[in-house]
């Protein structure tokens, strides 16, 4: 049977490909994400090519005030969630900390940190009416150390790791899993966003070994949420074989 899979970020990278994921296996998805075009765009393509029901909500989930407005008033079909996936997160710069910008300070704080807090707090009373239900957080091996120049977005990053952990302690008597996945370098939308649209600058990161893919998050993210019942993956750290750590890559040329 189908399960309710809420994917924050959907409207691009490891959001999309986990949305696509699941909807292929006959999962019903709500997709939320703040770019309305690309959320329409992805819906169509579920429907025509996996025939799968699919909710689109557009929202920016450092706005606690929507993200109430959408997920504290879903459709009753929609309300038995079984899996929340978040992954809505963001680097936005890459300064030293006495050359950081607070507005970029600020944008992956209120992403990073608060608005996976808004979106898992609007969720909770519907896994909690059940006591059944899977958190996944997307996490990042900066979470795990602090490169140079990553600051903010490391510090970030380390709060879902503790999140994460935190929430699997409280929430272990309502018998709700929770999940952290922790990627490396993916090739993806994110150093376009860290370099503030500097595709340039954005492909160099990339080059020399061969990164990840969304896809490759995507079929971790579906692997972690379909193990036995009582089973659960309470941390999972991924990188590519050409890294290392955060900050230590072997690359050709």
């Amino acid at each position: 049977m189908g399960k309710i899979v809420l994917i924050t970020g959907a409207t691009a990278g490891f959001g999309r490909a986990t949305a696509l994921r699941f909807a292929a296996e006959g999962h019903k998805v709500i997709i939320t994400g703040r770019r309305k075009e690309r959320l329409d765009e992805l819906q169509k393509i579920i429907k025509e090519e996996h025939q799968q029901e699919v909710l689109t909500l557009n929202f920016d989930v450092r706005d606690q005030k929507a993200v109430e407005s959408h997920l504290q008033s879903l459709p009753k079909e929609w309300q038995a969630i079984d899996i929340l996936v978040n992954n809505a997160g963001l680097a936005s710069g890459l300064d030293p900390i006495q050359d950081g910008l607070r507005d970029d300070w600020e944008r992956m704080i209120d992403t990073n940190v608060k608005g996976l807090l808004y979106v898992t707090e609007a969720i909770l009373p519907y896994m909690k009416e059940r006591k059944s239900g899977h958190i996944i957080n997307i996490g990042s091996t900066a979470g795990k150390e602090v490169y140079p120049r990553g600051n903010v977005y490391c510090a970030s990053k380390h709060a879902v790791d503790a999140l994460t952990k935190g929430m699997r302690i409280d929430l272990l008597p309502l018998g709700i899993k929770v999940t952290q996945i922790a990627p490396g370098a993916a090739d993806t939308e994110f150093s376009t966003v860290r370099f503030h649209g500097d595709k340039e600058k954005a492909d160099s990161v990339y080059q020399g070994y061969q990164p990840m893919t969304a896809d490759d998050i995507a079929e971790l993210v579906y692997y972690s949420a379909t193990l036995p019942a009582h089973l659960c993956i309470n941390d999972l750290v991924v990188t590519a074989v050409a890294q290392a750590n955060s900050y230590v890559f072997h690359k050709e040329g």
